[in-house]
């Protein structure tokens, strides 16, 4: 039976997942994935739940996936269908912070590894700001976004997925993916007028 989980529970905070300027919002004519043909469309859309979450006072931490030149930190992530990507110094690296509108004073975490978590100091920030729900967006829908999601499940946090501002490695493996994520937490896939509307709502509330 399926589950009548709340969207958001507590104080949520948006993860802006690797939205950088060369994996998906420009790929090169010869990146080494198909990618989905509405990707720059997808990564466009996020700044609407940026925006949304900025104006009702929700925090938004970014996300910047970066290895060193030398490679020495990609570990098995080349053994698989992935090539070399968002190498240090590469012009396609960066955050794409015309698209998301980054500010100087935002909070960036940059990660050698897919999930948010792993090696990095996102639960130290969570704690800092009582983080009970996490709403991603970016990419690739099946594995950052699909293997943060995971990790966040694990340390039970709730939550959720704006379907259309992810993009994953393919058409299929978005939807997998998806799949997924909504068996472990009902109601986590939702779509971003439903994310907008519920951050204004949760502003709403707040504001008394």
């Amino acid at each position: 039976m399926k589950k009548n989980n709340p969207f958001i529970v507590g104080n949520p905070v948006v993860l802006a997942i690797d939205i950088q300027k060369g994996s998906f919002v420009t790929p090169p004519p010869d990146f080494h994935l198909p990618l989905m043909p509405d990707m720059i469309e997808r990564m466009t859309r996020t700044r609407k739940i940026i925006d949304a979450a900025r104006a009702a006072d929700v925090p938004v931490i970014f996300f910047q996936e970066i290895h060193r030149a030398s490679m020495i930190d990609f570990g098995r992530e080349l053994d698989g269908s992935e090539g070399p990507h968002c190498v240090e110094g590469n012009p396609g690296t960066p955050i794409a912070s015309d698209i998301v509108g980054l500010k100087k004073d935002d909070y960036v975490i940059q990660k050698r590894r897919y999930s948010c978590f792993f090696g990095t100091e996102l639960e130290i920030l969570l704690k800092a700001v009582k983080a009970e729900t996490l709403i991603l967006i970016g990419g690739f829908t099946d594995v950052c976004i699909h293997y943060t999601f995971v990790d966040g499940h694990q340390h039970d946090y709730h939550c959720r997925v704006v379907h259309d501002c992810v993009a994953g490695s393919s058409v299929r493996a978005h939807t997998a993916a998806l799949e997924a994520m909504e068996y472990l937490q009902h109601g986590s896939n939702i779509d971003s007028a439903y994310a907008v509307d519920a951050l204004a709502r949760y502003a709403a509330l707040r504001a008394g």
